[in-house]
Protein backbone atom coordinates (compact mmCIF):
# COMPACT_ATOMS: atom_id res chain seq x y z
CA UNK A 1 0.00 0.00 0.00
CA UNK A 2 1.31 3.42 -0.99
CA UNK A 3 0.01 6.96 -1.28
CA UNK A 4 0.45 9.25 -4.26
CA UNK A 5 -1.04 12.29 -5.94
CA UNK A 6 -2.11 10.72 -9.21
CA UNK A 7 -2.91 12.77 -12.30
CA UNK A 8 -6.20 12.51 -14.17
CA UNK A 9 -5.47 12.02 -17.87
CA UNK A 10 -9.02 11.40 -19.07
CA UNK A 11 -12.57 11.34 -17.81
CA UNK A 12 -15.76 10.46 -19.67
CA UNK A 13 -19.37 9.65 -18.90
CA UNK A 14 -20.26 6.03 -19.74
CA UNK A 15 -23.94 6.27 -18.81
CA UNK A 16 -26.12 8.57 -16.69
CA UNK A 17 -24.26 9.15 -13.37
CA UNK A 18 -21.56 6.61 -14.31
CA UNK A 19 -18.06 7.86 -15.13
CA UNK A 20 -14.77 6.33 -16.23
CA UNK A 21 -11.63 8.08 -14.99
CA UNK A 22 -8.09 7.35 -16.17
CA UNK A 23 -5.32 8.02 -13.65
CA UNK A 24 -1.56 8.13 -14.18
CA UNK A 25 1.22 7.64 -11.65
CA UNK A 26 3.94 5.37 -10.29
CA UNK A 27 1.35 3.78 -7.97
CA UNK A 28 0.14 1.72 -10.94
CA UNK A 29 3.25 -0.46 -10.57
CA UNK A 30 1.75 -1.75 -7.30
CA UNK A 31 -1.50 -2.80 -9.00
CA UNK A 32 -1.27 -6.48 -9.90
CA UNK A 33 -4.23 -8.26 -8.29
CA UNK A 34 -7.73 -7.94 -9.82
CA UNK A 35 -10.44 -7.03 -7.34
CA UNK A 36 -8.42 -4.54 -5.30
CA UNK A 37 -9.52 -0.94 -4.85
CA UNK A 38 -8.20 2.59 -4.46
CA UNK A 39 -9.10 4.82 -1.51
CA UNK A 40 -9.42 8.33 -2.94
CA UNK A 41 -9.60 11.62 -1.07
CA UNK A 42 -12.30 14.03 -2.19
CA UNK A 43 -10.49 17.26 -3.18
CA UNK A 44 -12.41 19.34 -0.64
CA UNK A 45 -11.55 19.69 3.05
CA UNK A 46 -15.26 19.46 3.91
CA UNK A 47 -15.10 15.71 3.18
CA UNK A 48 -13.10 13.76 5.76
CA UNK A 49 -13.59 10.21 4.48
CA UNK A 50 -11.98 8.81 1.37
CA UNK A 51 -14.07 7.01 -1.25
CA UNK A 52 -13.25 3.35 -2.08
CA UNK A 53 -13.41 2.72 -5.83
CA UNK A 54 -12.40 -0.54 -7.50
CA UNK A 55 -9.75 -0.72 -10.24
CA UNK A 56 -11.20 -1.64 -13.62
CA UNK A 57 -8.15 -1.51 -15.91
CA UNK A 58 -4.37 -1.54 -15.43
CA UNK A 59 -1.56 -0.72 -17.88
CA UNK A 60 1.75 -0.84 -16.06
CA UNK A 61 3.73 0.00 -19.19
CA UNK A 62 2.11 3.45 -19.43
CA UNK A 63 1.63 3.69 -15.65
CA UNK A 64 -2.10 4.20 -16.16
CA UNK A 65 -5.19 2.73 -14.54
CA UNK A 66 -8.92 3.30 -14.78
CA UNK A 67 -11.70 3.46 -12.24
CA UNK A 68 -15.44 3.49 -12.88
CA UNK A 69 -17.73 5.11 -10.34
CA UNK A 70 -21.33 6.20 -9.96
CA UNK A 71 -22.19 9.59 -8.51
CA UNK A 72 -24.11 8.84 -5.32
CA UNK A 73 -23.42 11.68 -2.89
CA UNK A 74 -21.69 15.04 -2.88
CA UNK A 75 -18.23 13.45 -2.67
CA UNK A 76 -18.44 11.43 -5.88
CA UNK A 77 -20.19 14.36 -7.57
CA UNK A 78 -17.00 16.35 -6.94
CA UNK A 79 -15.02 13.68 -8.80
CA UNK A 80 -17.31 14.07 -11.82
CA UNK A 81 -16.35 17.75 -12.18
CA UNK A 82 -12.60 17.07 -12.33
CA UNK A 83 -10.73 17.38 -15.62
CA UNK A 84 -7.53 16.18 -17.29
CA UNK A 85 -4.52 17.55 -15.45
CA UNK A 86 -6.22 17.63 -12.05
CA UNK A 87 -4.73 15.49 -9.30
CA UNK A 88 -6.19 13.19 -6.68
CA UNK A 89 -4.72 11.95 -3.42
CA UNK A 90 -4.84 8.17 -3.84
CA UNK A 91 -4.11 5.42 -1.31
CA UNK A 92 -3.73 1.86 -2.53
CA UNK A 93 -4.01 -0.65 -3.93
CA UNK A 94 -6.03 -2.00 -1.01
CA UNK A 95 -7.89 -5.18 -0.16
CA UNK A 96 -7.75 -8.88 -0.88
CA UNK A 97 -8.55 -9.45 -4.54
CA UNK A 98 -9.48 -12.40 -6.73
CA UNK A 99 -7.15 -15.41 -6.74
CA UNK A 100 -6.59 -16.86 -10.20
CA UNK A 101 -3.19 -18.51 -9.82
CA UNK A 102 -4.48 -22.10 -9.90
CA UNK A 103 -6.55 -21.78 -13.07
CA UNK A 104 -5.27 -23.55 -16.16
CA UNK A 105 -5.37 -22.85 -19.90
CA UNK A 106 -8.66 -23.73 -21.65
CA UNK A 107 -10.62 -24.00 -18.40
CA UNK A 108 -14.01 -22.25 -18.36
CA UNK A 109 -14.95 -19.78 -15.65
CA UNK A 110 -18.07 -17.69 -15.06
CA UNK A 111 -17.74 -13.97 -14.36
CA UNK A 112 -20.90 -12.50 -12.84
CA UNK A 113 -21.55 -8.82 -12.22
CA UNK A 114 -24.31 -6.31 -11.71
CA UNK A 115 -24.46 -2.54 -12.02
CA UNK A 116 -21.52 -0.76 -10.45
CA UNK A 117 -20.14 -4.19 -9.44
CA UNK A 118 -19.07 -4.77 -13.04
CA UNK A 119 -15.85 -2.64 -13.20
CA UNK A 120 -13.37 -4.85 -11.26
CA UNK A 121 -14.47 -7.83 -13.35
CA UNK A 122 -13.02 -6.28 -16.50
CA UNK A 123 -9.40 -6.32 -15.32
CA UNK A 124 -10.07 -9.80 -13.89
CA UNK A 125 -11.27 -11.05 -17.27
CA UNK A 126 -8.29 -9.51 -19.07
CA UNK A 127 -5.87 -11.31 -16.75
CA UNK A 128 -7.74 -14.61 -17.15
CA UNK A 129 -7.68 -14.34 -20.95
CA UNK A 130 -3.94 -13.65 -20.78
CA UNK A 131 -3.59 -17.01 -18.96
CA UNK A 132 -5.57 -18.79 -21.67
CA UNK A 133 -8.63 -19.25 -19.43
CA UNK A 134 -12.05 -19.00 -21.14
CA UNK A 135 -14.40 -16.55 -19.38
CA UNK A 136 -18.16 -16.38 -19.89
CA UNK A 137 -19.56 -13.07 -18.68
CA UNK A 138 -23.02 -12.70 -17.12
CA UNK A 139 -23.77 -9.01 -16.58
CA UNK A 140 -26.91 -7.36 -15.22
CA UNK A 141 -28.07 -3.75 -15.43
CA UNK A 142 -31.25 -1.90 -14.52
CA UNK A 143 -31.84 -0.87 -18.14
CA UNK A 144 -30.09 -0.36 -21.47
CA UNK A 145 -29.64 3.30 -20.54
CA UNK A 146 -27.23 2.51 -17.69
CA UNK A 147 -25.46 -0.39 -19.42
CA UNK A 148 -21.77 0.03 -20.19
CA UNK A 149 -18.65 -1.91 -21.28
CA UNK A 150 -20.58 -4.56 -23.23
CA UNK A 151 -18.27 -4.31 -26.26
CA UNK A 152 -15.19 -4.37 -24.03
CA UNK A 153 -16.32 -7.62 -22.40
CA UNK A 154 -17.41 -9.11 -25.75
CA UNK A 155 -13.86 -8.59 -27.00
CA UNK A 156 -12.65 -10.88 -24.19
CA UNK A 157 -15.26 -13.64 -24.47
CA UNK A 158 -18.89 -14.70 -24.53
CA UNK A 159 -20.94 -11.96 -22.85
CA UNK A 160 -24.59 -12.32 -21.83
CA UNK A 161 -26.66 -9.37 -20.65
CA UNK A 162 -29.81 -9.08 -18.54
CA UNK A 163 -31.77 -5.90 -17.82
CA UNK A 164 -34.40 -5.50 -15.14
CA UNK A 165 -36.80 -3.79 -17.52
CA UNK A 166 -36.05 -5.93 -20.58
CA UNK A 167 -34.77 -3.05 -22.70
CA UNK A 168 -31.69 -5.09 -23.65
CA UNK A 169 -30.81 -8.78 -23.53
CA UNK A 170 -32.81 -11.08 -21.26
CA UNK A 171 -35.46 -9.49 -19.06
CA UNK A 172 -34.83 -10.03 -15.37
CA UNK A 173 -31.74 -10.34 -13.24
CA UNK A 174 -28.45 -12.18 -13.71
CA UNK A 175 -29.94 -15.26 -12.06
CA UNK A 176 -32.05 -15.79 -15.18
CA UNK A 177 -28.90 -15.86 -17.29
CA UNK A 178 -27.13 -18.27 -14.96
CA UNK A 179 -30.08 -20.68 -14.88
CA UNK A 180 -29.98 -20.84 -18.67
CA UNK A 181 -26.22 -21.51 -18.84
CA UNK A 182 -25.37 -24.68 -20.74
CA UNK A 183 -21.88 -25.32 -19.37
CA UNK A 184 -20.24 -25.88 -16.00
CA UNK A 185 -17.43 -23.65 -14.76
CA UNK A 186 -14.38 -24.66 -12.74
CA UNK A 187 -14.61 -21.31 -10.93
CA UNK A 188 -17.09 -18.47 -10.48
CA UNK A 189 -16.19 -14.85 -9.78
CA UNK A 190 -18.89 -12.37 -8.81
CA UNK A 191 -19.23 -8.73 -7.78
CA UNK A 192 -22.45 -6.84 -7.12
CA UNK A 193 -25.15 -6.26 -4.56
CA UNK A 194 -25.98 -8.79 -1.86
CA UNK A 195 -28.93 -10.19 -3.80
CA UNK A 196 -26.68 -11.07 -6.72
CA UNK A 197 -24.04 -12.59 -4.46
CA UNK A 198 -26.61 -14.70 -2.61
CA UNK A 199 -27.92 -16.01 -5.93
CA UNK A 200 -24.44 -17.00 -7.04
CA UNK A 201 -23.71 -18.66 -3.70
CA UNK A 202 -26.92 -20.70 -3.92
CA UNK A 203 -26.60 -21.72 -7.57
CA UNK A 204 -22.98 -22.86 -7.36
CA UNK A 205 -22.84 -24.76 -4.07
CA UNK A 206 -21.22 -27.68 -5.90
CA UNK A 207 -18.47 -25.54 -7.45
CA UNK A 208 -15.28 -25.70 -5.34
CA UNK A 209 -14.04 -22.24 -6.29
CA UNK A 210 -16.60 -19.45 -5.94
CA UNK A 211 -15.18 -16.02 -5.11
CA UNK A 212 -17.48 -13.17 -4.12
CA UNK A 213 -16.54 -9.49 -3.97
CA UNK A 214 -18.66 -7.69 -1.37
CA UNK A 215 -19.83 -4.10 -1.59
CA UNK A 216 -19.60 -2.20 1.69
CA UNK A 217 -19.42 1.32 3.04
CA UNK A 218 -15.92 1.99 4.35
CA UNK A 219 -14.21 4.61 6.47
CA UNK A 220 -10.47 4.05 6.89
CA UNK A 221 -10.09 1.38 4.19
CA UNK A 222 -7.13 -0.27 5.94
CA UNK A 223 -8.79 -2.35 8.67
CA UNK A 224 -8.32 0.03 11.60
CA UNK A 225 -11.83 1.36 12.25
CA UNK A 226 -14.09 -1.73 11.96
CA UNK A 227 -16.74 0.21 10.02
CA UNK A 228 -17.15 -2.42 7.29
CA UNK A 229 -17.45 -5.73 9.13
CA UNK A 230 -19.55 -8.73 8.16
CA UNK A 231 -20.16 -11.89 10.20
CA UNK A 232 -18.39 -15.20 9.67
CA UNK A 233 -20.68 -17.95 8.41
CA UNK A 234 -19.20 -20.70 10.62
CA UNK A 235 -19.80 -18.84 13.89
CA UNK A 236 -23.04 -19.97 15.64
CA UNK A 237 -22.75 -17.12 18.15
CA UNK A 238 -22.99 -14.47 15.44
CA UNK A 239 -20.27 -12.42 17.12
CA UNK A 240 -17.18 -13.20 15.03
CA UNK A 241 -16.62 -10.90 12.08
CA UNK A 242 -14.22 -10.03 9.29
CA UNK A 243 -13.39 -6.65 7.78
CA UNK A 244 -14.39 -6.19 4.16
CA UNK A 245 -11.70 -3.58 3.46
CA UNK A 246 -8.56 -5.59 4.26
CA UNK A 247 -9.68 -9.21 4.71
CA UNK A 248 -11.94 -8.76 1.69
CA UNK A 249 -13.55 -7.44 -0.38
CA UNK A 250 -13.18 -10.87 -2.02
CA UNK A 251 -14.16 -13.95 0.02
CA UNK A 252 -14.72 -17.58 -0.85
CA UNK A 253 -18.43 -18.40 -0.91
CA UNK A 254 -19.69 -19.73 2.40
CA UNK A 255 -17.10 -17.95 4.50
CA UNK A 256 -19.16 -14.88 5.41
CA UNK A 257 -22.82 -14.06 5.93
CA UNK A 258 -24.02 -11.99 3.00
Amino acid sequence: MKQERMTITKQRMLAPRIYEMTLSGALVQEMTTPGQFLHIRVPDDAFLLRRPISISWIDQESQSCRIIYRTEGEGTKRFAHLQSGDQLDVLGPLGNGFHIEDLQKDETVFIVGGGIGVPPLYVLSKQLVAKGVRPIHFLGFASSEVMYYEEAFQALGDTRIATDDGTYGVQGNVGNLLLAADSKPVAVFACGNNGLLKTVEQLFQDCPNVQLSLESRMACGIGACYACVCHKADDPTGTKSVKVCDEGPVFQAGKVVI
